[in-house]
């Protein structure tokens, strides 16, 4: 029987986007960081927006902007402006929103 050779995932992470503290491993790890953030951040949108019974169609509406929009920026897959952000939690009744800029601190974006 013929054995089986296994590569460890660092490895192979390595491999594919260079060595860690690389600019090509970088790069692509902050790309994912920005995926991910947008994928939650869609995420929430969607739940808040299901919670109101609202279609994407009446959210679209609501802050000026056709359903296919809505359905993009729950799906994390287009960037969103910070007075897009605001307009959609806005006309989800989110009233406030803070920025924790950590050691700068917390600042008010609506």
């Amino acid at each position: 029987m013929a054995q089986m050779h296994l590569t460890p995932l660092s490895e192979v992470v390595d491999e594919v986007w260079g060595k860690t503290g690389t600019k090509e491993r970088d790069a692509m790890e902050k790309q994912l960081k920005e995926e991910v953030n947008a994928y939650y951040l869609g995420e929430v949108i969607r739940k808040v927006r299901k919670a109101q019974n609202l279609t994407q169609e009446q959210l679209g509406e609501r802050i000026g902007v056709q359903r296919a929009q809505i359905s993009r920026l729950e799906k994390g897959s287009s960037t969103i402006t910070l007075p897009t952000l605001s307009r959609v939690f806005q006309a989800l009744g989110i009233a406030t929103a803070t920025l924790d800029l950590g050691v700068a601190g917390k600042v008010a974006l609506w």
